[in-house]
């Protein structure tokens, strides 16, 4: 399989070799998960440390259940009772982590560019699992494998991304990587909430949702991050709903077997309309739940081959 890298930061760095060969492994660990016997052992004898800095449940959960089916050795760190708490700097806390020798480091992180700083100072495969507004690969990813598997390809594909693009790490990876991939990308959400020059992504732009969403294969609606606003953005969430929430009204716009998304946690009422959510026609949103996990498998698996293959190659080098 392509797939080099060292380490999972971000989709920039990727070809779209790279993102297919992920995409094409998870789709195998689809398979083996919905098995009654759901052990592999990829990661046999590997040690997996989750470090998250941000409060997670279904990211922290996914990474973790997903090491334990390869046969990790997994162990979640509880930011809160560490020593990060006691003023222990992010560089002496990836040393302190380097010491213990991790092969797989796990990390969410509120500073964009953080987790990066710890892949510099750490031996391991490092996985971003969400930095600051930067990057989520992983999400970005396991959004690519539900709207293959349910649209049958991805590529030339019309898919509108609606609501808080300016805190979103989801919406980065997801222009990032769909657009290696050749598809049409629309961004609809209040001027208050689109990053300035986001244009120059190659995206379309929209305060409209009607117009945004006319004729869309896709609409992946966001979650409104008030955790990371700071002043006014939105009037109300009543008339943020009013007029970006996805409800049946506005989906009609979009095409008749558009599919619906959300990365979670959703805000029902806020961004997306219950009724919306729970269609199992339309609705892929639990489907995302089930790819993320099979997605982590196939990263972890990619990034721990390059790792054993790098060790050997570096053991031959001593023997020599």
């Amino acid at each position: 399989m392509t797939f080099r890298a060292k380490h999972l930061l971000g989709i920039e760095p990727l070809a779209p070799a790279e993102i297919l060969a992920v995409l094409d492994l998870a789709e195998r660990y689809v398979a083996l998960n919905r098995r009654t016997e759901k052990r592999g052992d990829a990661l046999a004898g590997l040690t997996q440390i989750n470090m998250f800095f941000e409060a997670s449940t279904r990211t922290q959960a996914s990474f973790e259940l997903a090491g334990k089916r390869l046969g990790a050795d997994v162990m979640n760190m509880s930011v809160a009772q560490s020593s990060v708490k006691k003023g222990e700097t992010l560089i002496d806390t990836a040393l302190t982590l380097n010491a213990m020798h991790p092969d797989l480091l796990v990390v969410r992180h509120p500073a964009s560019g953080a987790v990066d700083l710890l892949a510099q100072k750490v031996e391991c495969a490092v996985i971003n699992a969400g930095d600051g507004r930067h990057e989520h690969p992983t999400q970005a990813l396991l959004d690519a494998l539900t709207i293959r598997r349910a649209k049958g390809r991805l590529q030339r594909l019309t898919i509108a991304i609606c609501g808080d693009i300016a805190h979103s790490r989801v919406a980065r990876s997801n222009i990032l990587l769909l657009g290696k991939l050749e598809n049409r990308i629309r961004l609809i959400g209040p001027p208050t909430l689109m990053p300035a020059r986001i244009a120059d992504f190659g995206v379309e732009v929209f305060d409209d949702m009607a117009e945004g969403l006319r004729g869309a294969d896709v609409v992946m609606m966001l979650r409104l991050q008030r955790e990371r606003m700071d002043g006014g953005f939105v009037p109300s969430e009543r008339e943020y709903f009013h007029r970006y929430g996805l409800d049946a009204e506005k989906l009609k716009a979009a095409k008749e077997d558009a599919i619906v998304m959300h990365p979670g946690p959703m805000n029902r009422g806020v961004e997306i309309d219950g009724t919306i959510a729970d269609d199992i026609n339309r609705s892929v949103i639990q489907e995302q739940v089930e790819m993320g996990v099979a997605v982590r498998m196939a990263v972890m698996d990619l990034l721990a081959r390059n790792l054993r293959a790098e060790r050997g190659r570096q053991a031959a080098g001593v023997m020599a």
